[in-house]
């Protein structure tokens, strides 16, 4: 009787322990997002310049924020100040984005118009793939410069116009 008591007992931890085991379930992880999100955070702005002659030239704004000018082009310290495009790109870590944007657009006064060259972006020329980080709620920062020609017989005033950047997720 004694064996049979034991074995009885062995018999339920046995089961106790195969209830646990099979209970236990396993599924895969659910995939990242894979929804590509971007918003214009900042226009791309050459500053305040004047012109010492009527020769024309170009303001170079790099994507790190640094402006050059040729020709007889004077840059000045006045506000509002130079900076580049900045757009916020939110994908999940890993994935590959490639940029493409047309080379040039005009900006447009009352009575003028100027050429401005886009680019390059803080991760190259157009054409240029790179690949995310951060997690899925990180916001990768793409800095765009561009070079305005300005000819010599531009008028003063404020110019505006827009340019496009697509963003193409691999």
């Amino acid at each position: 009787m004694k064996a049979l008591y034991k074995y009885l007992l062995k018999l339920l931890f046995f089961a106790i322990i195969l209830f646990f085991c099979t209970n236990s379930s396993f599924a895969q992880p659910a995939l990242p997002q894979r929804t590509l999100t971007v918003t214009a955070t900042q226009p791309i702005h050459f500053g305040v310049f004047a012109a010492s002659g009527s020769m024309g030239g170009t303001i170079t704004i790099g994507w790190d924020g640094s402006r050059t000018s040729t020709g007889d082009i004077i840059l000045l310290n006045n506000a509002p100040i130079s900076q580049p495009a900045i757009f916020e790109v939110k994908l999940c870590e890993g994935r590959n984005v490639i940029l493409s944007f047309n080379a040039t657009t005009t900006l447009t006064s009352s009575e003028s118009s100027l050429s401005l060259a886009i680019g390059p972006t803080e991760k190259g020329p157009n054409g240029s793939n790179f690949s995310t980080t951060g997690n899925c709620d990180y916001i990768n920062l793409i800095r765009v410069g561009g070079t305005l020609t300005i000819p010599g017989t531009a008028l003063p005033g404020t110019y505006s116009g827009n340019f496009n950047i697509t963003f193409n997720q691999e």
